[in-house]
């Protein structure tokens, strides 16, 4: 073997063996800085009642599709409002369960593989037809970041912790995924698990289970993410902003 051709053969083998490295080095942590997975911060949970937590827990599903993230969160509410049904003959309210009792044709399409999803105003109608298609009796009010000039920081804390003290009332956030995770820049909708009042921070139910677990944020970080705009690429959802949807049984 020539002096050349050795040479050769060791630059490829480096470049094969630089590869891996160059990806590895580029690759993105699961969370980002702002986000805490629940599997390594749990502390509240098992020292507070988190009673919103313990009631969704039990019904914590993914999305069924890539735009299903208001079904999803809703199957969820709805579950943990009516309860666990005492009959063997009644089921679980599923994500198809909740399309078919609610009956919107608009919401199929919205929710359905790369539909478009749901604008704030949509998600505050179909928590509304969500109870009623189940009858649940209770109270939604809702809170739109930009619109609505009272939905503030201090107001959305004030939510937080009425919402902390029962289980008879329950919050779904509309927000921008990618302030809070560090990854994708879009609209998304899940439900709050558990306000930490000492640390002033929010346990997010993200139902986006492909990636996520259950974490934590601060929250002006998850204030932050419901003021985002939608970016331009997100079709009809382009320009649109958060906000929080506060459901009061009884």
């Amino acid at each position: 073997m020539s002096d050349k051709t050795a040479r050769w053969l060791a630059l490829i083998g480096l470049m094969a063996f630089a590869q891996p490295l160059q990806a590895e080095e580029t690759s993105k942590p699961k969370f980002g800085p702002m986000a805490v997975p629940v599997t390594v911060d749990n502390g509240h949970l098992r020292m507070s009642a988190a009673p919103d937590y313990w009631a969704m827990a039990s019904f914590y599903v993914p999305q069924q599709t890539s735009s299903a993230c208001s079904l999803a969160s809703l199957a969820m509410l709805t579950n943990a409002l009516r309860g666990l049904p005492v009959g063997s003959q009644d089921n679980l309210i599923t994500q198809d369960g909740l399309l078919e009792a609610v009956d919107s044709r608009k919401w199929r399409e919205q929710t359905k593989e790369d539909g478009d999803g749901v604008l704030f105003a949509d998600l505050v109608a179909q928590t509304d037809a969500s109870l009623k298609a189940f009858d649940i009796k209770a109270t939604v009010s809702a809170a739109h970041v930009g619109p609505d000039t009272s939905a503030t920081l201090d107001a959305f804390r004030k939510a937080l912790t009425e919402n902390e003290k029962s289980a008879n009332d329950m919050i779904v956030v509309y927000f921008n995924q990618g302030v809070v995770t560090g990854d994708w820049d879009g609209p998304h909708v899940s439900p709050i698990g558990a306000y930490d009042a000492t640390h002033d921070r929010v346990l997010v139910m993200d139902i986006d289970r492909e990636w996520y677990v259950p974490y934590w944020t601060a929250t002006e970080t998850l204030f932050k993410a419901m003021q985002r705009p939608a970016p331009a690429d997100q079709g009809v959802l382009a320009g649109e902003t958060g906000g929080w949807v506060h459901v009061s049984k009884g």
